[in-house]
């Protein structure tokens, strides 16, 4: 990671760290970097996010080139203009982040931009010399908008009668979700749609599960989607108040292509943290997994180098690319309502193979990452590995933003989960005190 970038885009404190000036230059940045002919911005509906999307545009317009405005969009809208359209977009947004944070995320022709690129723009906030051209053009369009739209007409969704409530987290997708949701279920409810700049994730929205379920509870309904503040993530639940994370998800749809025999190389991408209940699923399906290190770069990384259909995260991060490049909670929840008509089903009988295994997150804190490197505490972690067995998850990592250990372990053995854990964490811990 850069000064500025982190693993997804610039984040901070807006008015503080993401100020009108950094803005500017990251603007004039990504001219110098990338000397585009057109850069589509998009935003969220945090109270900073006009600041930085037109301290941005500034940079970029006052050395000549001319930018589009898209106005509020989610995530996914701006990276597909950007791919569909061969130019270099940015969204304003700090995703899942409490409204006084916010972020820039920039694509280069729909993906996210390389760290090499990062770094140069970087260089340019630093040390770049601010100059001033003939001035670009600045344009309102609704062509994001409309662009987007096409990708939901070629899919021929046909009108629901089921009861259906959605969440928009006050955040990027509140109106286009809604457009979408008209056209197929006229009386769905949707609620967290009244964003006011600082209300974007506020105890609502795919991590905050409570809000669907109330709502859900409250008026009888078949199910429930839950998106989060820039629109690419999703979270679902049904009558029963049963969540349905990004892995189960996944497994859904898996099974459902893999019938219309469009799973391709018959294999999903699911990361290191994904419940073994989930891969033994997969397995008596006959479906292959592969499994990546815990971030959307990394799922989306294996996803295109192999040309697999599916893949993402627990977290509700899911990518279909025979629909969308970029990983969309509302085409995702789109898709697997159209499936639950096609098969005129329910969320709970397309999970009905998969029996989650015990699961247990253990966070060591006060322990220097550097306990890991030790030949005796990597040889104990094999240890526990070869006595979990097969169909199971040991994960031992280092935080990246604290001094702390996760250790995680799930196996269909909630005994031997307990009993596991806390012998490593107990060994973790003594062998980190001896540093």
């Amino acid at each position: 990671m850069g000064k500025y970038f982190g693993t997804d885009g610039i984040r901070g404190v807006s008015f503080e760290k993401l100020n009108s000036e950094l803005a500017f230059r990251v603007g004039q940045g990504l001219v110098h970097t990338f000397k585009p002919s057109q850069v589509v911005i998009g935003m969220d509906t945090r109270e900073s996010s006009p600041m930085l999307a037109y301290s941005i545009a500034n940079g970029i317009l006052s050395l000549g080139v001319d930018v589009l405005f898209a106005g509020v969009v989610s995530t996914p809208m701006v990276s597909h203009y950007s791919k569909l359209k061969n130019i270099i977009g940015v969204m304003i947004t700090a995703s899942h982040n409490p409204f006084m944070d916010n972020g820039i995320k920039v694509f280069n022709k729909g993906y996210k931009s390389a760290d090499a690129d990062e770094l140069i723009i970087e260089e340019f906030i630093d040390h770049g010399e601010v100059t001033y051209q003939s001035f670009g053009k600045l344009s309102l369009s609704n062509d994001i908008h409309d662009e987007y739209i096409k990708i939901y007409e070629k899919m021929d969704l046909k009108p629901t009668n089921k009861r259906i409530g959605f969440d928009s987290a006050n955040g990027a997708n509140y109106l286009i979700s809604k457009e979408i949701f008209d056209t197929i279920s006229p009386n769905s409810v949707q609620i967290n749609n009244r964003p006011n700049g600082k209300n974007i994730n506020l105890d609502c929205g795919s991590t905050h599960m409570y809000a669907i379920l109330d709502l859900i509870r409250e008026h009888h309904l078949d199910f429930g989607f839950s998106f989060d503040g820039d629109g690419d993530r999703i979270m679902v639940a049904d009558h029963n108040l049963r969540i349905y994370d990004g892995d189960l998800i996944i497994y859904m749809i898996a099974t459902y292509l893999k019938r219309k025999n469009l799973l391709n190389k018959n294999t999903v991408v699911l990361t290191k943290m994904s419940n073994p209940g989930i891969l033994k699923a997969l397995s008596d399906q006959n479906i292959s997994y592969k499994l990546t290190d815990v971030g959307d770069k990394y799922v989306f990384h294996e996803l295109y180098t192999n040309d697999y259909t599916i893949g993402g995260e627990s977290s509700g991060h899911v990518i279909l690319t025979h629909l969308l490049h970029t990983g969309d909670g509302l085409l995702v929840g789109i898709y697997l309502l159209k499936i639950l008509e096609e098969l005129n089903t329910t969320l709970a009988n397309l999970v009905g193979d998969v029996e989650l295994y015990p699961f247990k997150l253990t966070n060591i804190k006060g322990i220097h990452k550097s306990v890991l490197s030790l030949p005796q505490v990597q040889s104990k972690i094999s240890s526990i590995q070869d006595r979990l067995g097969s169909h199971s998850l040991l994960l031992v990592r280092a935080s990246g933003t604290e001094a702390l250990i996760r250790v995680t372990i799930s196996s269909k053995d909630e005994a031997l989960v307990e009993s596991l854990t806390e012998e490593l964490v107990s060994y973790i811990q003594m062998e980190g005190k001896n540093l």
